[in-house]
């Protein structure tokens, strides 16, 4: 059976790249190297801030994303990931510009969370205030019949300090801390009954261990799924159609 080549649209940030791919191998049934999947990745970090875009008036990712998107489907990739949850919000103008599809890792974890816990159960989303605020995962959630919520502002503040840590490549212990504590304060002030850990830079410094409730990784189970379709498990993906996100007016911790 042909295997699908999987095109790894990354880069934001390069840790958060890594780790999909480190999850992918990780996914993949292989005894020897000629049974992992060929993937090719991307990584250009001179993306633009996403959450500055939405919120702010930054530059607009999307050509770069664009740009990283055609190179990969030059290179020959069958299908997209794109490990950045707040660049979802742009993926609606990427996707028209190649025509291989992009696995969104939103729709990936809202499909799971779905199947784990009971309708109307509280999900809560840890995320950069851009991904919060253009409620990329407030729709996918509500549309398999999830009740998502958001931290209060202290939270959100924390989270997002806790993400601009990964980012600066600070995964030790007092930053994992800072993440569980804020974790488990969420939790307490919501009831919610599941997490997720809706930015690529957080499952690096949180686990499941860490919380009492149900954990979503995005990442692994954007991995997952890429194993699954790459080797003809599953049918490639129906190209993207992610609702449009406006900018600061209608979406705030950077990306």
């Amino acid at each position: 059976m042909t295997r699908r080549i999987i095109g790894i649209l990354g880069g934001m940030g390069p840790l958060a790249t890594a780790d999909l791919y480190q999850k992918i191998i990780a996914a993949t049934p292989a005894s020897r190297d000629q049974d992992h999947l060929h993937v090719i990745i991307d990584a250009d970090p001179s993306v633009p801030d996403r959450t500055e875009a939405l919120l702010y008036g930054g530059p607009d990712p999307t050509p770069w994303l664009v740009a990283g998107a055609r190179r990969l489907e030059q290179a020959g990739a069958d299908f997209l990931l794109v490990p950045c949850n707040t660049a979802h919000a742009f993926l609606s103008r990427v996707q028209p510009a190649v025509r291989i599809p992009i696995l969104s890792m939103v729709r990936e974890t809202a499909t799971w969370l779905a199947e784990q816990v009971g309708p109307g159960q509280r999900v809560g989303v840890l995320a950069t205030e851009g991904t919060v605020r253009s409620r990329l995962y407030h729709q996918a959630l509500e549309a398999v019949g999830l009740q998502p919520v958001a931290p209060e502002p202290s939270t959100q503040a924390e989270v997002s300090a806790v993400i601009a840590a990964v980012k600066a490549g600070h995964v030790d212990a007092a930053v994992r801390a800072r993440i569980r504590a804020a974790a488990l304060a969420f939790v307490e002030h919501t009831g919610a009954q599941a997490l997720v850990a809706a930015c690529t830079e957080l499952p690096l410094v949180l686990e499941p261990t860490d919380v009492p409730v149900l954990l979503a990784d995005p990442t692994a189970l954007l991995a997952r799924a890429a194993v699954a379709i790459a080797l003809g498990q599953r049918p490639l993906p129906e190209p993207l159609q992610e609702p449009a996100v406006a900018q600061a007016e209608s979406c705030g911790g950077h990306a």
